[in-house]
């Protein structure tokens, strides 16, 4: 049977609280009871991403990921979704630079059968996974990349602003969607390989929380995964560590058929887990996150020079998170009053530092944003698995709020001062070609404008749903 041990509420977690075991096998559990509301989510955090991949093989990662969906020794085709979702349930999965997720929220009566289609899909993918299966979901992932990236307004900004921030051969320089070119080369032995190496019960991380019996959940969690073998030959991730900062302004001019003008920015920060990031984090709700922000008010109230003003941070723990600034034009507004108008609120912050108001409003919006995850069990679930998987330790997930607060309006400059300068920066300029769809394209520029707010604000990660 699994060992553990029983965790009491720590100060700052809000009375939460989670226990922790781990099977013979290696796979670590985390447990947490909520009886608020008769349902469970099961979580499943696998220690492998994007950064993982080689050079000629990108989109691997996400493309397993898809490849989970497609059946396994007991469950065929698309028996996965019509099972859970046929009990009332909802599930999804996504993939990351530093992780792949699994997650299903089901009625609490409903929780073995997560567990046991989890557990098959980790034991027996293998005995499913052909050419035709391969091939399908190789078409999905290509498809998703058009419809994300390649035809939409802005689509490869990040893509591009990614290849910028991170010098070529850094384990962060691509993202998880992967080139086409690589997608059409992978075989199915790379996704066989790709399994054995990183899909075993040693390298993942299983998180239960919602309306559990506690003992019976490990039974089961014992019963299902307890006979999967681990595997020891998993490679370590390349070192992704990076001066603090760039030393230069790093620049590229993208001429595309896009509604508006657009500044994109990614500023090194810290890494995640750090005071310093969660400095960084408060920095830039103050500068960009919501229309209370000093860039939005500003650019679009005061200036009217811009529509939309957002300033996000992507936490990253195996490399500098990134500051992701966006930023889309007024009418024939230039780049460059845009960009010169930024520099002086950049500079006014670091010089000024934020004021007790921004301070105070800033950490009501992170710690609101915080509680809203940690609230739900899903939410509570995924942030187990995070701290798990990248921190070693959950329970950092039920104290994340308390840390926010504790930072001090100085410790907020003084990242702001040492780190949002023009020298540390990878700037991407958008400049609108003759649109020959004008009418098509009309009403375009809300939705990108609402994308891109939400890559900043959202942060922790590029997420690349399952089809």
């Amino acid at each position: 049977m699994p060992m553990g041990h029983t965790a009491t509420a720590q100060a700052g977690s809000g009375g939460l609280t989670a226990t922790e075991h781990r099977l013979a096998n290696g796979l670590r559990v985390v447990l947490s009871e909520d009886h608020l509301t008769p349902v469970a989510a099961v979580c499943l955090w696998y220690d492998v991403g994007s950064r993982h991949e080689v050079k000629g093989r990108t989109g691997l990662a996400h493309l397993f990921e898809h490849l989970m969906f497609q059946g396994s020794a007991q469950v065929k085709g698309n028996g996965h979704f019509e099972l859970v979702q046929g009990a009332g349930g909802s599930l999804n999965g996504t993939t990351s630079f530093e992780r792949t997720n699994y997650f299903e929220t089901m009625p609490a009566h409903q929780l073995e059968l997560a567990l046991w289609l989890e557990a098959d899909r980790m034991g027996s993918l293998l005995a499913a996974l052909d050419e035709e299966s391969m091939e399908n979901q190789r078409d999905v992932v290509k498809n998703e990349r058009r419809q994300r990236y390649d035809n939409v307004p802005y689509g490869t900004a990040f893509e591009k602003l990614t290849a910028l921030a991170y010098p070529e051969g850094h384990p962060y320089h691509h993202t998880p969607i992967g080139s086409m070119a690589d997608l059409d080369a992978a075989t199915l032995e790379d996704a066989r390989a790709f399994f054995r190496t990183y899909y075993a019960p040693n390298n993942a991380v299983l998180s239960v929380v919602g309306d559990i019996d506690p003992e019976q959940t490990l039974a089961w969690i014992e019963k299902y995964f307890g006979s999967i073998p681990g595997h020891d030959g998993k490679p370590a991730p390349r070192d992704g560590s990076l001066p603090e900062i760039i030393g230069e302004q790093l620049r590229e001019v993208v001429e595309e058929d896009v509604p508006a003008r657009a500044l994109m920015a990614a500023y090194r920060l810290p890494e995640d887990g750090t005071r310093a990031c969660d400095a960084a984090d408060l920095a830039l709700t103050v500068l960009g996150g919501g229309e209370s922000s000093r860039l939005y008010n500003r650019l679009v109230r005061r200036d009217r020079t811009a529509v939309a003003a957002g300033f996000g941070l992507l936490r990253l723990a195996g490399a500098p998170s990134l500051g992701w600034l966006d930023v889309k034009t007024s009418g024939d507004v230039e780049v460059p009053v845009i960009e010169a108008a930024i520099d002086e609120e950049l500079a006014r912050f670091a010089e000024e530092g934020p004021t007790g108001e921004e301070m105070e409003r800033a950490q009501a919006q992170l710690e609101r944003e915080w509680l809203d995850r940690l609230g739900t069990v899903a939410g509570r679930a995924d942030e187990l698995c995070r701290y798990a998987v990248l921190f070693g330790d959950p329970q950092l997930a039920l104290t994340a709020v308390q840390r926010v607060l504790e930072v001090t309006a100085e410790e907020v400059q003084e990242v702001a001062k040492a780190r949002l300068r023009p020298d540390n920066r990878a700037v991407l300029v958008y400049e609108p070609v003759a649109d020959e769809n004008a009418d098509e394209n009309a009403d375009a520029t809300d939705d990108a404008d609402t994308a891109g707010e939400t890559a900043a604000a959202a942060g922790d990660e590029n997420e690349e749903a399952a089809k």
